[in-house]
């Protein structure tokens, strides 16, 4: 709960695509750091405890800063290692093993 409570935003988002990421890969369903995210904006933000907007904001710079791209519900991140640590994601949380969490 912690956790929670002391990371923006951005930090937020990028920490739960990294999130999303890891556990896709872990049972397969990823390809090339691809993933589907069939959810809504709405949804992001009540996980986050944000707003609607401010989620899409988000959505936009991580885009500009090139850790993610979109396309319709597909999210590909470019760069594993860099929205790791924007999102101060660190996978051993998880229990997974080492080649199913990178």
């Amino acid at each position: 709960m912690l956790n929670i409570g002391r990371r923006e935003a951005y930090t937020w988002l990028a920490h739960l695509l990294c999130e999303f990421l890891a556990r896709l890969k872990a049972v397969g369903l990823t390809r090339d750091n691809r993933f589907e995210l069939p959810i809504t904006q709405a949804e992001l933000a009540d996980a986050i405890g944000t707003s609607t907007v401010h989620v899409n904001r988000v959505l936009q710079v991580l885009r500009a800063d090139g850790l993610i791209q979109t396309k319709g519900t597909q999210i590909t991140v470019p760069d594993w290692a860099r929205l790791q640590e924007a999102g101060e994601f660190d996978p051993l949380h998880l229990h997974l093993k080492e080649d199913e969490a990178a």
